[in-house]
């Protein structure tokens, strides 16, 4: 049997920093008690695409969060960058352990 090719990695984790009018919706304040207010609002995700381009659909609309499409004003890479890329269910665990991080850490953050 020939060998097996090297699976190349290709997901990712992103953290967008969403608009301070995100607070306004009881939903989202209701997701983060703990908020420290000198720390930014984020949403936090994963995809199989470059974090650029999936931040590109989320504002055209496209398989877009609602909260980012409206309130997303750009990414945060220094918060995600060091993880990047991972395989599929290590991008999709990442995703909540760095959700969890950050809120943690006085982030207000929304996760789908």
């Amino acid at each position: 049997m020939p060998p097996r090719p090297r699976q190349h990695h290709h997901h990712h984790v992103y953290v967008v920093e969403l608009s301070d009018r995100v607070w306004n919706l009881a939903s989202f304040r209701r997701a983060n008690p703990d908020h420290d207010i000198c720390k930014p609002c984020v949403y936090v995700g994963m995809t199989g695409l470059d974090p650029d381009l999936r931040f590109d659909r989320h504002k055209a609309g496209v398989q877009a969060n609602r909260l980012v499409r409206d309130y997303g004003l750009r990414l945060l890479p220094e918060l995600y960058a060091v993880y990047n890329p991972m395989p599929y269910e290590a991008a999709r665990e990442m995703e909540v352990e760095l959700a969890i991080g950050l809120r943690e850490a006085g982030y207000a953050v929304w996760q789908a």
